[in-house]
């Protein structure tokens, strides 16, 4: 639609999509910001600048479509990188980052720095800096800069972009991770997307490229790799399934819910984040699907280092990792 057309039917165009900037005044987020976006496409998502620029809470068409922890939104003074706290302040949300040294369990590096890594790193204490969201033309921009660094050693610089048309349902990430020291440094990277009820049910079906590679993380898991891309109701005390999948060309995975006629896809930049991996939680209390794209198998640096996998970046060098998150009405 032309703007002339446009501004006929509206005089201001927050009445159909637009940013703005809101701070929580309750609960364990009380005082961080966040970013409210709304499209004339029917999405609507918060992007949360003190968490990493992550995304909490998204919806389509006035659906749900992530997962929230029971903990609920928090903000970094909770964020406790010790062993064993991760469950007590993890909130779920659309996106949770995990890295930049390490992602997946916690462990000690013996091999390596050996520093204590917490379970998915610290990237989610760190708050974002030199913040940009406004309406550039035809999309709706939030951008800023995360710092994770450690005295003595390591120095990273990520650089994040959303790039959300206004009058669609989709979004896309852009990011550049800088490490900004003189000495080559190992890195862990993990998008951890997360999808709850009702986008998630038990009338869900996952959609993969057929010719990929799939490794269960554990024998309960292989035990279900028949059926993998299937859901069922919760089930009190289910244990979780974890599968790693590595696509051969086409990087794409789709959640579908015939339901409610809603199909959700996400694609990223396979030569930076060759690994695709599927956290299937069908728990009682925490029912939810991961879809991670990541830089490794996420099985602590150690292991990803023996087993030729883990990525360095070298002196003041850039990887630039691209994630997006498309919504769309099933066809009738």
């Amino acid at each position: 639609m032309d703007k002339k057309t446009f501004y006929g039917y509206v005089g201001n165009s927050e009445q159909v999509y637009g940013v703005r900037r809101v701070i929580l005044d309750e609960g364990n987020a009380r005082g961080i910001a966040l970013y409210q976006v709304t499209t004339a496409g029917g999405l609507e998502l918060d992007i949360l600048p003190d968490t990493g620029l992550d995304i909490g809470h998204l919806r389509y068409k006035g659906i749900n479509i992530n997962y929230m922890s029971k903990n609920g939104y928090d903000s970094p003074a909770r964020f406790m990188p010790l062993a064993g706290q991760f469950d007590h302040y993890f909130p779920g949300g659309m996106l949770f980052t995990c890295g930049l040294l390490s992602a997946g369990p916690e462990n000690t590096d013996k091999d390596g720095d050996g520093e204590f890594h917490p379970l998915h790193g610290h990237y989610h204490g760190n708050s974002a800096h030199n913040l940009a969201a406004y309406v550039d033309g035809e999309n709706i921009i939030v951008a800023g800069e995360v710092k994770e660094a450690e005295q003595g050693k390591h120095n990273f610089s990520l650089k994040r972009k959303y790039i959300i048309p206004a009058c669609g349902s989709e979004l896309r990430i852009e990011d550049e991770v800088t490490n900004l020291t003189s000495a080559p440094v190992e890195y862990m990277m993990l998008y951890h997307m997360n999808f709850g009820w009702p986008m998630l049910s038990a009338s869900s079906v996952l959609e993969m490229p057929e010719k990929r590679k799939v490794t269960p993380r554990t024998p309960y898991a292989e035990k279900g790799l028949s059926r993998q891309l299937e859901f069922c109701e919760p089930i009190d005390g289910e244990e979780e399934q974890v599968f790693f999948n590595e696509m051969e060309s086409e990087p794409y995975v789709r959640l579908k819910n015939p339901e409610l006629g809603l199909c959700a896809e996400v694609s990223w930049s396979i030569d930076t984040l060759p690994i695709l991996a599927q956290w299937k939680n069908m728990k009682s209390g925490d029912y939810v699907l991961g879809l991670e794209p990541s830089s490794c198998y996420i099985m602590g640096r150690a292991k990803e280092r023996t087993d030729g996998r883990m990525q360095t970046l070298e002196p003041f060098g850039s990887v630039k990792n691209t994630v997006c998150l498309k919504f769309s009405e099933l066809s009738k």
